[in-house]
């Protein structure tokens, strides 16, 4: 027996005669990542210990015992580096029988470790969805807070298609485009939560528990919408991994947008906005250098999220039913993409807070380009002209502009009058920068009504979505799982 030493320790050793191959048995193992499932294997078992308490397998003082050796467990420290440990569930196995003795080998009664992955990663994964949610809010109350009080000033900037100059929008206007898209991004977030909120324990391996569980209880008691509705999907799914890798990697595509953005407007070509040293760093080599490290690096985070949700997505494809253990390799993705999005919170609602605008070198670089053309087509389409007509014109006025070095508004009045006799004296004010701006009065416009508007109502849906964000399943643990519950 002397070269089977280790395999009682095993979960599955029973019907195995060989050791296991010392290189296959280290490079199988999960234990070296999934061992920062501790707290929701714990609660999960305890979840499941209530289980079979009501199902008579446990005494109550049994149940009590086994919770205090599960709790005492989760105290444990520097667990990463256990050296036995197949996994979590072993490792919990292990430590629990250290605490309470054989009492511990009566808590995998009625279940499997295929359902027990399946409800710890959904655990973690809704935990780092209210974490993000968290994150979410933050960050759109921090652009809410920076384009309030550029709206009161006024400050305007040059929107543009193509990279090119377009249209003159408030800088606020701007903002709240990326509020936008992040009020989206929470969306899907509160969507991938409420789809994947159902319980997996009581599945078994495949088929089912075969003790006659309340499945209820260990749901309720993890805050659960409700047990899951077939073993065999329950204990394969992982639906719920990719829901959430995939709305970050959509999260990770607005993110690097707008650090796109502001990296091209910090150049000196564009000269916009200053980014704050306490977010950059400078050159070993060239002394005057502001490099914009945050913003670059935030770029480069979301294609590390895109990746995760596309390696999922081709584990996942092939697999037939039901648990196969590449679905082991889909946790470090899922990991990964909570401490990325972790990460990204951590630095980007301060850093949008602590931004400061050029605001008269946006302000001029609105005021040319002749960005004010959609301005004087609509000024001819109001005094009855078509507007596919008016549009000629104001090409041909623009042409005039440029072969006289002059922007629109300058133009002498009886050039225009050559080019159109609806070329009037009150031309010029309404092809002023408030009124080329101002003009786009309608819902979702950059006027600075709507623009106004447009801030109390992101500010309001922020405020709601805090007063209705899903509670935490730190928040849910103090609740439903308090000691002596």
């Amino acid at each position: 027996m002397a070269d089977n030493e280790q395999q009682p320790a095993k979960m599955w050793s029973g019907r195995f005669r060989e050791p296991l191959n010392k290189q296959f048995e280290e490079w199988q193992r999960s234990f070296p990542f999934d061992w920062r499932l501790l707290p929701h294997e714990v609660e999960a078992s305890i979840a499941h210990a209530r289980a079979i308490q009501a199902a008579g397998i446990l005494t109550s003082e049994e149940l009590l015992q086994m919770e205090q050796g599960l709790r005492a467990v989760t105290k444990l420290e520097n667990i990463a580096s256990h050296e036995h440990a197949e996994d979590i569930h072993h490792f919990v196995e292990l430590e629990l029988t250290k605490q309470i003795g054989d009492l511990a080998l009566k808590l995998h009664t009625g279940r499997s470790r295929n359902e027990q992955i399946a409800t710890d990663m959904r655990l973690f994964v809704r935990a780092s969805i209210d974490k993000t949610l968290e994150g979410l809010n933050e960050w759109r109350i921090a652009l809410i807070d920076l384009a309030e009080p550029m709206a009161k000033a006024f400050a305007i900037m040059p929107g543009y298609t193509h990279l090119q100059r377009a249209e003159p929008v408030y800088v606020a206007h701007w903002l709240l485009a990326y509020v936008a898209m992040l009020e989206r991004d929470y969306s899907r977030f509160v969507d991938a939560r409420r789809r994947m909120n159902f319980c997996p324990l009581g599945s078994g391996a495949i088929a089912g528990a075969t003790l006659g569980l309340n499945r209820r209880i260990a749901s309720d008691a993890l805050g659960f919408t409700a047990p899951t509705n077939n073993s065999m999907d329950a204990t394969s799914d992982r639906d719920f991994m990719l829901d959430f890798a995939q709305a970050a990697s959509t999260l990770g595509l607005h993110i690097s947008r707008f650090a796109e953005e502001l990296t091209l407007y910090a150049t000196a070509e564009f000269g916009f906005v200053d980014l704050p040293e306490a977010f950059s760093t400078g050159s070993s080599a060239m002394p005057q250098k502001k490099n914009p490290d945050l913003t670059e690096l935030a770029r480069g985070k979301s294609a590390r999220l895109l990746g995760a949700a596309t390696a999922l997505a081709t584990l996942i494809k092939g697999l037939p039913l039901a648990y196969n253990k590449d679905l082991q390799e889909g946790q470090e993705q899922i990991f990964d993409v909570a401490d990325t999005l972790a990460g990204l919170f951590s630095v980007l609602p301060n850093f949008t807070r602590a931004l400061t605008f050029r605001a008269e070198r946006m302000r001029c670089a609105a005021e040319t380009g002749y960005l004010n053309a959609m301005a004087a087509a609509t000024y001819l389409s109001n005094k009855g002209v078509p507007f596919r007509k008016a549009h000629e014109i104001v090409g041909n006025a623009v042409r005039l502009g440029l072969d006289k070095n002059l922007e629109l508004d300058a133009l002498p009045l009886a050039d225009l009058k050559q080019l159109s006799e609806h070329f009037q004296h009150d031309f010029f004010a309404a092809i002023s920068l408030r009124s080329t701006v101002d003009c786009h009065d309608v819902p979702g416009g950059t006027a600075i009504d709507r623009v106004e508007l447009a801030l109390n109502e992101a500010r309001t849906r922020v405020a709601a979505d805090l007063a209705d964000t899903p509670d935490s399943f730190a928040h849910q643990k103090s609740v439903r799982m308090k000691e002596g519950a």
